[in-house]
């Protein structure tokens, strides 16, 4: 199963909207989805503060950027690593 983290931070309304995006999806492909608030580390803070939420494939360490759809999160979810 693909393990993939989405950053982001509390408060954060676009956060918000990608989780219920990623609900849509999730039924449909082999993947977890871990919710991680960039305020956890430094260097998260530091790389993604301008640019949450973003998923975040922990087998090829890619990353789908917001805004995406249901169809874009598919196609990134599906793709060969």
């Amino acid at each position: 199963m693909l393990h993939c983290y989405l950053f982001g931070t509390l408060g954060c309304h676009l956060c918000d909207e990608a989780e219920a995006v990623l609900t849509q999806v999730l039924p449909y492909v082999q993947a977890q989805i871990e919710v991680v608030d960039i305020i956890e580390r430094e260097e998260w803070l530091a790389r993604y503060s301008t640019s949450i939420p973003v998923l975040q494939r922990q087998d090829n360490q890619t990353e789908l950027y917001w805004p995406f759809d249901a169809q874009q999160a598919f196609e990134f979810l599906n793709a060969t690593a």
